[in-house]
């Protein structure tokens, strides 16, 4: 079934155009990633979609779950059942992740939280995405490394659990255990019922995911669409081939 259809979608940040007739559909069940040279339009897009107001769709549509969210606000869209994980978490001082978490799936369900069963659900996520106990009380990402800041965008997405999870470069920065560990949080995520747009330079976040489609973004365009063996070719050849 479907869940994201993007057509023709043209975007600019500033008087620039990034996204020059974009083409994407997803569909529940299914893990997309994308792939391009620096500039392509590879995050530009993800933003886009949360309907990041520093950037303005000039033609084109995208729609979720057959509804058209080009004019809603980010807000509305995280509502929806969209999710992304940033490239670099902000730090907010004064509120712990357990408090942000405990306020985000509140504003997501508009019903209480069962306090125990969501502090029982907290612990064997972090666990599992070996994180101490202790920085559910830590203020969100104050003092955390890049790696911790990154297992805690992926025990949002557990937590909240959202239709379709949009990680951009969540792999970045990250040493091969860390990796592991993200990698094993979106298998954890992800069931027939959801999806995952993954955005990565590299292919070690794919290892150990089972992808079904790769796509090649450049100068604002998808220009090819592969299984994820075409991960393997772009790791080893680059994207000159696809310049031209």
């Amino acid at each position: 079934m479907e869940l994201l259809n993007i057509e023709n979608l043209y975007a600019k940040a500033g008087e620039k155009e990034i996204l020059k007739g974009l083409n994407l559909k997803i569909n529940k069940g299914e893990v997309h990633v994308i792939m391009g040279p620096n500039g392509a339009g590879k995050s530009t897009l993800a933003n886009i979609i949360l309907n990041n107001p520093q950037y303005k769709i000039t033609e084109g549509t995208i729609k979720f779950e057959g509804e058209k969210i080009n004019n809603l606000k980010t807000d509305e869209i995280a509502r929806k059942g969209i999710f992304m994980s940033f490239q670099s978490p902000e730090e907010v001082a004064g509120i712990s992740v357990v408090n942000f978490l405990k306020t985000a799936k509140t504003a997501r369900s508009k019903e209480p939280i069962k306090i125990f069963a969501f502090k029982k659900e907290i612990e064997e996520n972090m666990e599992k995405l070996n994180m101490k106990a202790s920085y559910g009380n830590r203020d969100l990402n104050v003092g955390f490394s890049g790696g911790e800041k990154k297992k805690n965008e992926i025990l949002q997405m557990l937590m909240l659990k959202p239709k379709l999870a949009i990680l951009d470069e969540t792999d970045s920065g990250l040493d091969v255990d860390a990796i592991k560990t993200v990698s094993k949080g979106i298998n954890m995520y992800k069931n027939d019922e959801n999806a995952v747009l993954i955005i990565t330079h590299g292919t070690k976040i794919l290892q150990e995911i089972k992808v079904d489609f790769v796509h090649v973004l450049v100068d604002g365009k998808i220009i090819k669409t592969g299984d994820g063996n075409l991960a393997n070719t772009i790791e080893k050849e680059g994207y000159e081939q696809f310049k031209n």
